[in-house]
């Protein structure tokens, strides 16, 4: 049986980099050390510096690296597990599901992509609650939760003002539904600026982003969209074991 054509291609110079630099990450520095600046590791190594970006790039999408404001590139820690959990979980909020709240924006209009995961129309009112996660000191999630007005219909404005106040309000009233189920995907990203800012990362930065949409016997009561660390998250899903992978058309946020 003959070789394939992917078979005869040459390993791309960027690739062959990637491990040159991850073995040089082994030996020569440390957790945490910043890297020689562009100019000095393309000469280091005989590259050109749009190569060297190629795999600095993947090294940071493999947990490797991290891109740090105002200090440079630096040598990434061991990612830490995050549990992201099962089907069989509750509402945002409920116990101690490792969330903070950090403020909930006045009903507004989510993004088309949103309003179609929620089944609602464009002009229905959706709360919108912001959180953060935090691990070992450090924010490795940012999570924007979005709740039809419809689905918490208990809620008002004198029960709760704007902010953190509105999104605690926002959370009590949802946990008086009755939960049907959950279904939850996880794919690649980057971050946005406000996610980006919120975890101390660049735009544009490697993400994984994982949507949950929670469901009553009326339909889909809420949607959430969080965004984790790809460099320091290892996401695991609890003992449901059940894997399911499609294949479909994004849609235009």
């Amino acid at each position: 049986m003959g070789t394939t054509q992917l078979e005869t291609v040459p390993e791309p110079k960027y690739w062959h980099l990637k491990t040159v630099l991850s073995e040089a990450l082994d030996r020569d520095f440390a957790v945490g050390e910043v890297l020689p600046n562009e100019r000095e590791l393309a000469a280091r190594f005989g590259v050109a510096r749009a190569t060297l970006r190629q795999a600095l790039e993947q090294l940071e999408l493999e947990g490797r690296l991290q891109r740090r404001r105002g200090v440079g590139t630096t040598v990434a820690p061991p990612r830490v597990g995050v549990a992201v959990g099962s089907t069989g979980h509750g509402w945002p909020g409920e116990s101690v599901d490792g969330w903070e709240i950090v403020d909930a924006a006045d009903a507004a209009l989510p993004s088309a992509a949103v309003l179609k995961l929620l089944g609602a129309a464009a002009d229905q009112p959706v709360h919108t609650v912001r959180r953060t996660r935090v691990s070992h000191g450090q924010a490795v999630a940012a999570e924007l939760l979005y709740v039809p007005a419809a689905s918490v219909p208990g809620l008002s404005a004198i029960d709760a003002p704007a902010g953190p106040a509105r999104a605690r309000a926002v959370l009590r009233e949802l946990q008086r539904l009755a939960l049907d189920g959950q279904d939850r995907s996880v794919e690649l990203g980057s971050a946005r600026a406000d996610d980006a800012k919120e975890l101390d990362r660049l735009p544009g930065a490697p993400v994984l982003v994982v949507t949950t949409r929670y469901f009553t016997a009326a339909g889909t009561a809420a949607v959430s969209v969080a965004t984790y660390r790809a460099d320091t998250c290892r996401l695991t899903f609890g003992d449901s074991g059940d894997v399911e992978i499609t294949h479909e058309a994004r849609v235009a946020s």
